[in-house]
């Protein structure tokens, strides 16, 4: 992280500005949001080009001078964004992918209208059981940034989709609720996403028999995490994995190369009997 270098040059001077509160802050937490500053910044040039659905096509075209491994025997992967996003947040990810083996990556826009996690999970299943039929894959696998993976995990646990889908990533998920935002409740989508929503308590009912893998990674520093514990996945009948990143917030998940080989890992893990994937320390 090059960010990093400038940082102490300015420390100095906001201590003397802002004593009480920026004297306590750690250089991990500055460069976090240093690095959270810029990912918005080009995430924000890049959301017009994921507006649209994207087009079927084949394999990823190799970038000049880089080296591509050979196509693994996977299930397709699917990418869902998070609240008023699009895929266009999952281009370094999808690239990364690609280069290691995983070519049959599609990306899902759910419209920033939607009203209801159970209407975008009924979409979801919808465009799954059409992958299906067309790549003739039995089964998926869903990596999902923030909500995106609470839409994921609704279709999963209560739709069925642990017939189609074999390992879900989620990446920042809120899956027991957040508090953060309060005035935001005015969206019908974020008071499902609050602690005792209808939605969350759905989530928490039983659910025997389900197939479906979950591997959930969650940042110390997630500032839409509130507590910071909410996006680990705690679920009694749920094969489910927790891995703990630190040193990055909530927009880099998708984005850091560190997460990137962890969901690689993730995703190529046996579906049984696994290792557990270690936690991500972000230097």
């Amino acid at each position: 992280m090059k960010v990093t270098g400038v940082l102490p040059l300015f420390l100095p001077l906001c201590r003397r500005l802002w004593p009480g509160r920026l004297a306590g802050l750690s250089m991990t937490l500055l460069r976090a949001t240093a690095l959270e500053a810029a990912i918005l910044a080009g995430h924000l040039l890049l959301y017009p080009t994921g507006l649209i659905q994207e087009r079927h096509s084949g394999a990823l075209p190799a970038t000049d001078g880089t080296a591509r491994l050979p196509v693994r025997p996977a299930p397709p992967v699917v990418l869902l964004h998070g609240f008023i996003d699009n895929r266009s947040v999952f281009v370094l990810l999808r690239r990364t992918l690609a280069q290691h083996g995983r070519h049959r990556v599609e990306s899902l826009n759910y419209s920033p209208l939607t009203c209801d996690i159970r209407i975008a999970a009924e979409l979801l299943g919808r465009h799954i059981e059409e992958i299906c039929e067309r790549t003739g894959s039995a089964r998926v696998d869903i990596v999902g940034h923030s909500l995106g993976g609470l839409i994921a995990r609704y279709y999963v646990q209560c739709l069925g989709g642990d017939l189609r889908v074999r390992t879900l990533v989620t990446l920042g998920t809120p899956h027991a609720g957040t508090r953060v935002a309060p005035l935001a409740d005015a969206h019908p989508i974020v008071r499902q996403m609050r602690p005792g929503s209808a939605v969350i308590e759905e989530l928490a009912r039983p659910a025997p028999g389900c197939r479906t893998r979950f591997v959930s990674f969650w940042s110390d520093l997630d500032s839409l995490m509130d507590p910071l514990e909410t996006a680990c996945l705690e679920h009694p009948d749920l094969d489910a994995q927790n891995v703990r990143v630190t040193g990055i917030g909530h927009l880099a998940l998708p984005v850091h190369p560190a997460v990137a080989a962890g969901i690689r890992e993730a995703l190529d893990a046996p579906h049984t009997g696994e290792r557990a994937v270690d936690g991500l320390t972000v230097a």
